[in-house]
């Protein structure tokens, strides 16, 4: 096969292919009908003398070639596209263009406010959308540009990927004022002796307060599992149950914030965004403005100082 002889715009189905395995969503996605996409796989199939994908029950299978290649392919459109926007001009006041962003929700929180804030001020018609990527797939959400910028914590490992540290928080436990727990301090034995909510996506399976309980030996009451972390306060305010989070949600609301009675390694949060987008003038912008966001004062929060109560010695 000789490249000058292949339309570069098949490589474009090619990969749609492989990332929708199916023709018909490939069709509404590039905007062209789905005989033009069975013509452009059946051309790529005679230049790589190959099927390159094969029909199932399941969808559309790639090929052991496919796979071999996919990779390769990706990064030399990502290369491509870059190079276009290369010479655009990027005026934050005047650009239109849309950045799509993967977070959890309490990440989303803290961020889209002030983002939304910095974006109103400076770049009032470019857009935000907000997804919610599984870590499993961020790295090929970025390389296919189904997002630009990912926050996670460091622990996708990708040479492709560029990632920028947007600091930590830590843990603490959070109960209403009224709480029938009284005390200023939790032992190990009061917190275990409340009900706890855990927050977890997951159907089954612990998370990061639990894994250091085991080390100590110790095991939590788990009354309440929740999705997301900006419900679980709200149960925690409204009954006996403490929730265990991290300080940047907890301080959001008026409760009690007490320190946990064991060592909790602090929450980190990693920005990721893909290498092809380094000369991409706009996504530059816009990454400087999250890690100016997340790693500034704003989103620093810390536990309150606590109120000594009359006549008894500082624990």
């Amino acid at each position: 096969m000789r490249l000058p002889k292949l339309d570069l715009n098949l490589f474009v189905v090619f990969e749609s292919i492989y990332e929708k395995r199916n023709l018909t969503r490939v069709a509404e996605a590039l905007y062209i009908t789905q005989p033009a996409v069975s013509n452009a796989l059946a051309r790529m199939r005679k230049a790589f003398d190959d099927p390159l994908f094969v029909s199932t029950p399941s969808g559309m299978v790639p090929t052991p070639l496919t796979e071999n290649i996919i990779g390769r392919v990706r990064e030399a459109l990502q290369l491509l596209e870059a190079s276009a926007s290369e010479g655009d001009v990027f005026v934050p006041g005047t650009s239109r263009r849309t950045f799509r962003l993967s977070m959890p929700d309490l990440t989303e929180a803290v961020l889209l406010p002030l983002l939304g804030e910095v974006l109103q001020q400076q770049a009032p018609s470019m857009s935000i959308e907000s997804y919610f990527t599984p870590r499993s797939e961020v790295s090929s959400a970025l390389a296919t540009r189904r997002i630009d910028f990912a926050i996670d914590v460091p622990l996708i490992n990708d040479p492709q990927l560029r990632q920028a540290s947007l600091g930590s928080d830590r843990y603490a436990c959070m109960v209403r004022h009224d709480h029938p727990f009284r005390g200023d301090v939790l032992s190990i034995d009061d917190y275990l002796a409340l009900g706890h909510i855990q927050v977890s996506s997951r159907r089954q399976g612990s998370g990061l307060v639990d894994a250091e309980l085991r080390k100590l030996g110790k095991e939590r009451r788990i009354q309440m599992r929740v999705q997301h972390y900006m419900v679980a306060p709200l149960v925690a305010l409204r009954t006996d149950l403490a929730l265990s989070a991290p300080m940047q949600l907890l301080q959001r609301h008026d409760a009690r914030i007490l320190e946990l009675p064991f060592q909790l390694p602090r929450q980190e949060w990693h920005l990721y965004r893909h290498r092809s987008s380094e000369q991409d003038q706009a996504s530059i912008w816009l990454g400087e403005k999250i890690i100016d966001i997340l790693s500034g004062p704003a989103a620093t929060l810390d536990v309150p100082k606590r109120k000594r109560r009359a006549g008894k010695a500082p624990a």
